[in-house]
This record gives structure tokens, sequence and C-alpha cells, in this order.
């Protein structure tokens, strides 16, 4: 079995993967040598009546209802494409921002459309990874070879668009998912290049015994995530205190660059209510719970103390004396505070949503209902109206329904054409029936959208207007 890598990004329609939808996806097959393998993957999926993308979306890729209606797929048939694009064995799914976006968008899509939504990571020699991260690695421990573009306020600026200009690395159209994966993989080759044991050691952390490898419970390590801010340089020494009561793939980490007594004076309560409190609402005096998870199964950045060079420790103003002083503390504290991480991650802070289209976290499906799906995924329109599918999950039969009624619309009796036809009105009008865009909403951004539009995307927001007033005269709205 041959390993490669299948760089891939979306266009969709906002940013938020469990109510919005994949427009375009594009995808290039490499060696683990960065070569192109094969020809790239490019295509489009329509969306039905009760789905439509944010203004902001259709400015920035400049995809109108046109290109959907002439070149889009339906979803079943898209998502067909894109997994066994990802589920070939020996394929590591990599892009940039992807751990966080397009790979959650690529598990709400199979699930809509009765795959499994996490075999093809893991299955047949398979895994994913994040280009983001190793940006953000080389930015923090080994920056020399790379040209770090700066914002307006002197922040250093890892946007895809600004770091391939700032590198003279051809882009072509940003926002076009080819363009932008071809800039990512010539921005990986560059990495690869320049820091070529740095990207070697964070392409091997795909691997989670990889990344218990470099782990011991009390031990401080270097960690870089998104999750610390670029005024700290995304890195932060932490210690490991323990692993999740209920995740046994999530590790509890202490930051040792914060004050970590909250954790030793305040009781279990206090600590988790401020977990799940924005800092900026933290009241005036009240210090923020210097708690994090570190999953491991999400290629994570972890190294040991003997990465920090004597450079690393002035350039990023670490206190290596004070992080031992704080780990120290917490070894001695050990039964102040054991007991209370039990307590506060005993449930996780989750919103019970109504929508079965949004529930993929709310459970596995069992081995008799994977089987189902599988037979769905293979069932004519006739077979799809016609068989009584008996599912034990509740959140399928209606799964079922939606995806007869966007893929195999033949495959409704007039009653069930009905249905749809109420609840597409229902999601075009009511922002609680769980559609990424009402008309009105719609309507509302476009008019903020308009002034920061060129002529172009002027153009193309007038398109999607016309397409919204059509769609308020089909559903008498």
């Amino acid at each position: 079995m041959s390993s490669s890598i299948f760089w891939y990004d979306y266009e969709t329609t906002g940013i938020n993967p469990r109510c919005d939808r994949p427009l375009q996806v594009a995808g290039i097959r490499t060696d683990e040598q960065l070569n192109e393998i094969g020809e790239p993957l490019n295509i489009y999926c329509q969306p039905s009546d009760d789905i439509l993308p944010h203004p902001a979306a259709c400015r920035i890729t400049g995809i109108t209802p046109q290109i959907l209606r002439d070149q889009g797929l339906c979803e079943a048939e898209f998502m067909a494409r894109v997994h066994a694009e990802l589920a070939l064995p020996g394929t590591c799914g990599a892009g940039y921002n992807s751990l966080r976006f397009d790979d959650e968008m690529t598990r709400y899509s199979l699930y809509r459309n009765f795959y499994d939504p996490y075999a093809r990571e893991w299955q047949n020699g398979n895994s994913r990874w994040d280009l983001i991260d190793l940006l953000r690695t080389a930015y923090a421990l080994r920056p020399e070879g790379i040209v770090w573009p700066r914002d307006d306020e002197g922040r250093a600026s890892l946007k895809l668009e600004r770091l391939t200009e700032a590198n003279g690395i051809e882009h072509g159209q940003a926002h076009d998912a080819l363009s932008d994966v071809r800039a990512t993989i010539a921005l990986a080759r560059l990495l690869r290049e320049r820091q070529p044991k740095l990207y070697d050691y964070l392409f091997q952390l795909r691997s989670k015994h990889k990344v218990m490898e470099q782990i011991r419970l009390l031990q401080p390590l270097v960690h870089v995530s998104g999750r610390f801010a670029g005024s700290r340089n995304y890195l932060a020494v932490v210690l490991p205190l323990a692993w999740h009561p209920r995740n046994r793939n999530a590790l509890i980490v202490c930051d040792l660059q914060t004050d970590v007594r909250p954790l030793l004076e305040l009781d279990a309560q206090t600590l988790r209510q401020r977990l799940y409190t924005r800092r900026d609402q933290l009241a005036e005096g009240e210090l923020p719970v210097p708690l994090k998870l570190l999953h491991i199964n999400r290629c994570p950045v972890v190294a040991s103390l003997k990465v920090l060079r004597t450079e690393d420790n002035l350039r990023l103003q670490l206190n290596l004396a004070e992080c031992e002083t704080r780990a120290q503390l917490l070894r001695d504290g050990l039964a102040q505070w054991q007991e209370k991480l039990a307590h506060i991650y005993a449930e996780e802070e989750f919103t019970a949503l109504d929508d079965p289209e949004q529930q993929l976290y709310g459970g596995f499906l069992g081995d008799r209902d994977r089987r189902l799906c599988e037979q769905v995924r293979q069932a004519s329109a006739l077979q799809l109206a016609r068989d009584n599918w008996g599912f034990l999950d509740a959140r399928l039969p209606e799964l079922l329904f939606r995806y007869r009624a966007r893929n195999f619309p033949e495959s409704l009796s007039a009653q069930e054409a009905a249905t749809w036809q109420a609840f597409c009105r229902t999601r075009l009008s009511h922002a609680e029936a769980g559609a990424p865009n009402t008309l009105e909403q719609f309507e509302a951004a476009l008019i903020n959208e308009w002034p920061q539009a060129d002529a172009a995307q002027q153009q193309v927001l007038q398109v999607w207007r016309e397409h919204v007033a059509a769609l308020r005269e089909k559903y008498r709205l």
C-alpha cells in the first residue's frame, strides 16, 4: 500500500460546519515528497432550496447560482467523490486549517449522506494533518528561512494569501479552492526545504502513538496551538495533569505561563464556571483557569523542552524557571486538584440541538444501523421510497427523508413532496429551524457586504439577490 497525501480545500456557504454546506471542493494528491500524483479534483455541489450561503461567502468566492446549477452535483454524488479520495488506503487528508474546518465540514457532510464520518481518518493506514500548525510551530520555534508578513498592527499574519505573497509563491485567485490547494502544497514544499527536521517531526505526529511518546504526566512540555494567542507566538509550556475522565484521546494540561493558583485555591464548581467563561467576561480580579484539553488524535504539536534554544527563550520571553516553580507547586498540591478535574470534566458544556442534521456528535450508530446506512447509499430511488428501513437511531428517519428530498426528489410521494416544500419554507423564514441563513438574514447581510464589494463582486451579489427574490416568489414568502 503506497502512502500519499490528499491536499484539499472547501469553499462553503459559511463558517459553521454544523449547518453550512460545501459549494466547491478541490483536491490534489501528492506523494510524501510532495510530487503531484494523478489529476486534480475540482467539483461543485448544488445546495437545495433551504440552503442559502452567507453573502460574504458569495463575495469572497465569486461562486454564483448559475455555476452551481450548471456544474454542481447533488450532495450525495459530491460526497461520494470526496469520500473516494479521502478513504483511499494509505491517504493522509491534509489542508490549511483543515482539522478545525475542512475536516469538520467533511464529517458533517458524510454523516448527512449516510457514511461513517470518522472511518476515513484512521482505517486502512489513513491519517490526517494540518499545515497551519506547522506554520505556527515554525514561526514560534524555527522562524529562519520563511518571510513572516505583518498585519496593520505589526502582528504576524498566518493567512494563506499573505504568506504566499510574502514568500513569492504563486497563488492565483485566493479563495478559489484549487488555487488555495496549490498554494498550500507550495507552502508545504517551502517549509520542507527550509526546516526539514521540523517538517518531518510534525508529520509523524499524525500518529497518536508518536504523540504519546512525548507525554509524561507531571513533566512539562512545549505545546503549540491556535488556542494560544499570536501575541505569545501560539506557544505555551504546559504540564500534563491527567487523562480526561470520559475521552481517552484527551489530555488535561495546565498552562505554566499563567497563574496556577486558581486550580489549587478554588472549588470545582467555581473552576468549571470560570473555565467556560470567556476571559473578557470574567469579573475584575478574577483569574482565568489555566486548563486546556490536548487531543492526541488531532495531530497536536508537542515537544520536549529540549527543543527550546537559548535564543528561543529570549525571543519568546519564556521564563522556564518560573514554569518549573509552578509545575512543582502543582506536583506538591496534587491532592488539592486531582478530584476537582474529575468534576470539572465530568460533563462537557454541550448545547442540545433539535436538528438531526446537526447531531453528528449525539452518539455513535450501532452496528445494525451502520449496515443499513451502507444499504441506503447503494439504494436506487425506487428502493429508497419503497423500503421500510427500521432504523434504531432516532436521528436516521428524518435524515433519510431529507437525503431523499435533496438527492432523489423523484422518490417522494405527493404527500412527502408537500412536506418537503413546507420544510423549505420554514427553513427560509425561521432562523430557529436550523438553516445557515433565512431569506431575511441573507438580505440584511447583503446590505452590509455591498459597500465592501468591488464591481465584479457586486455583480455576483446581485445575481444572488435575484436568486433570493425568486425563492421568495416560489415559496410565497
